[in-house]
């Protein structure tokens, strides 16, 4: 039985591409570049924040500036919550899943952008202290680490562990660390994910509270 569940931020528990894409042109459009659309930066999004604003500006076919992350954040941190909002049925989904075991975030976001969005959208109360983004002490997905040390924070074995996440980076990381996946097809980082990787013990979901009638 299922006794940990850990779950991606953007594009899994909360829809957060227009904020992020808005601030990622805007600092296009600070350097002369010609911006994305929403969706093009959406598909950007999964391996960090560096890793975001360099293929935006590699897509505009300009070098990004030395201080092009610097600018990205001091954008994207005043604008977290303007329009990101959890998904339909995540409230009721936590609430669901508390009753079943732990619950944790694991996330390439740096740690204080995540805090502060769980905090602003009232999801913060479900996780506590088990939230690890992408600048903490362990390598960013899909290296399996952060999971790894959740799962033993946790007290669980990985087999008793489920990653919740809408991209193939959190599908690598259930799989390296021994854990089982969910993949949320209603996210934006879905949009290319290798169905071809899935096993017979893999989830998909089209909802969050689908998740729910695959436990």
């Amino acid at each position: 039985m299922l006794s940990l569940f850990v779950f991606d931020l953007d594009g899994t528990l909360v829809d957060s591409r227009r904020d992020i894409a808005q601030s990622a042109n805007a600092v296009l459009e600070q350097c002369g570049c010609t911006p994305h659309s929403e969706e093009a930066i959406g598909g950007m999004v999964g391996d960090g924040a560096a890793e975001l604003i360099a293929r935006a500006f590699a897509a505009a076919g300009a070098a990004a500036p030395s201080d092009a992350l610097e600018r990205f954040l001091r954008v994207y941190n005043t604008r977290l919550v303007r329009f990101t909002r959890p998904y339909d049925g995540i409230p009721e989904l936590l609430d669901a899943l508390c009753a079943r075991g732990t619950l944790a975030v694991l996330t390439n976001k740096p740690l204080g952008a995540t805090r502060s969005i769980l905090d602003e959208l009232g999801l913060a109360p479900y996780f506590g202290e088990r939230v690890l983004g992408g600048d903490g002490p362990h390598p960013r997905k899909p290296d399996a680490a952060g999971l790894t040390a959740l799962i033993s924070s946790a007290g669980v074995t990985p087999e008793h562990t489920l990653m919740v996440g809408d991209s193939v980076v959190d599908f690598r990381t259930a799989r390296r660390a021994g854990a089982q996946a969910c993949m949320a097809r209603y996210g934006f980082g879905f949009h290319d994910f290798p169905m071809a990787e899935l096993g017979e013990a893999d989830r998909v979901i089209d909802r969050p509270l689908d998740l729910l009638a695959t436990l």
